[in-house]
């Protein structure tokens, strides 16, 4: 019932400096759920491994919600039950393993000569090993009877419902609360994660997106629209990838030329049954945006 797509592309700000892209992007589907997870590295320079962290961040979301899921019963039962609670856990658990992860990874290689070149001595002695690989993190989880998310830092997450509505559950800036840079590699970041649970409302697919593919839109609407038309294509999955893959290979030329990553989980069964109700929320979109 549940399927997936991911990917992450280059943007071209990144091409013509010659930086790698620091996006990393994944799905995984389940007994009864699927999880969609994407990472931004971030692009100041004492953060010169965040390539890496952001795609430990996204191992980490998928591995933790696996083990989450291992006894399903159980969770599905307290998410019911306390919802806030048993998501922060989960974030909780994540930024630990992350921290393992970049500490194992820091262990067997360490700092370079050329990675420490554009700083100090002085400078380098103050950054925490964590801030090198400081990354955003974005996931979304559907199963039958619910669909929750959470983010640490700038991205957006967007959920198709069954009547054709779109909607951005959890607010683009809200994660970075006070303009403090939110990040998994701060020593706060439990506290910063920002999350949404809903519950017996149907979603026909959820996505989660790093920011280069929100600031490549000029309005909210347009934004949300695009979601829904992707959505339609999702019966033809093959045709699906390639038309996605292009579109945002294209739109990292726009905004702020960011890599782009992009990451869905959707209800196959839900997608062909829907299709019409899709096409006429497409077709009243387009009579909005010429008014």
């Amino acid at each position: 019932m549940f399927k997936g797509f991911s990917r992450s592309v280059i943007g071209a700000s990144h091409v013509k400096k010659g930086i790698v892209c620091q996006d990393s992007s994944d799905y995984r589907t389940g007994n009864g759920y699927a999880v969609a997870v994407v990472a931004d590295g971030h692009g100041s320079k004492k953060h010169f491994r965040s390539h890496i962290g952001s795609a430990f961040a996204v191992e980490s979301a998928i591995e933790t919600i696996e083990r989450f899921y291992e006894d399903k019963e159980r969770l599905e039962r307290e998410l019911t039950e306390n919802h806030e609670m048993i998501i922060h856990n989960i974030e909780k658990q994540i930024i630990a393993v992350w921290h393992n992860k970049i500490m194992e990874h820091f262990a067997d290689n360490p700092v370079t000569e050329n990675e420490k070149k554009p700083f100090t001595k002085d400078e380098f002695s103050k950054i925490a090993v964590e801030s090198y690989y400081g990354t955003t993190l974005v996931t979304a989880v559907t199963g039958e009877n619910f669909t929750f998310g959470f983010q640490i830092g700038d991205g957006s997450l967007v959920a198709v419902f069954e009547n054709g509505e779109t909607a951005m559950l959890m607010d683009y800036e809200e994660s970075n609360p006070a303009n403090i840079t939110a990040s998994i590699c701060s020593r706060n970041s439990a506290s910063m994660f920002s999350s949404f649970f809903v519950d017996n409302k149907k979603v026909i697919a959820v996505f989660v997106s790093t920011d280069g593919l929100y600031t490549s839109f000029g309005k909210d609407s347009d934004f949300l629209d695009y979601h829904t038309i992707i959505t339609s294509q999702l019966y033809d999955i093959d045709t699906f990838e390639t038309s996605v893959v292009k579109n945002i290979t294209k739109r990292t030329h726009f905004g702020t030329e960011d890599d782009i990553s992009l990451s869905c989980i959707y209800n196959s069964e839900l997608v062909k049954e829907k299709s019409l109700i899709l096409k006429e929320k497409i077709a009243e979109n387009r009579k909005k945006s010429v008014k």
